[in-house]
């Protein structure tokens, strides 16, 4: 049995107004979900993109405009969003207040294509042996930076 230390987890600049902290993944251990947590400034939030399996959002605080292909809605603290794999969809903080959301993807690897890319964006990958191979930048990039073992 595994256990997290989440508060231990570093959170991650992805984007502006955006802050990421991994709760599982591949990188500790998983091997069927990804699960993190991201804190949104008002405006803020993720551009339109899309991921190979099903992806369940709930807000904890604040109201987020959520769409999900060309349907858009607010969805409040205590609701959820489920999003079917390969369907395009983003989000942004249509709120005033910080918004807090979790999120948890049916594959232990975090990976997503932005609207109009050829190759997908993944983080908190593991290589076989163990050896940590988080992108953090286009897949196709990321294959020809040196990465130590």
């Amino acid at each position: 049995m595994n256990i997290n230390d989440n508060e231990q987890t570093p959170l991650e600049h992805w984007r502006v107004g955006v802050e990421t902290r991994m709760l599982v993944s591949a990188r500790n251990g998983a091997t069927q979900l990804c699960m993190f947590e991201q804190w949104i400034a008002p405006g803020n939030g993720a551009p339109t993109h899309l991921h190979p399996v099903e992806e369940v959002l709930t807000v904890h605080q604040g109201e987020a405009e959520f769409w999900l292909d060309h349907e858009r809605l607010v969805v409040k603290a205590g609701q959820s969003v489920i999003v079917p794999a390969g369907r395009a969809h983003g989000f942004r903080n249509c709120g005033t207040v910080l918004l807090h959301i979790h999120a948890v993807l049916a594959s232990a690897v975090f990976e997503a294509t932005p609207e109009g890319a050829t190759e997908p964006v993944r983080r908190w990958d593991v290589a076989p042996g163990g050896a940590d191979l988080t992108f953090a930048s286009n897949l196709t990039a990321s294959r020809k930076a040196n990465v130590k073992s």
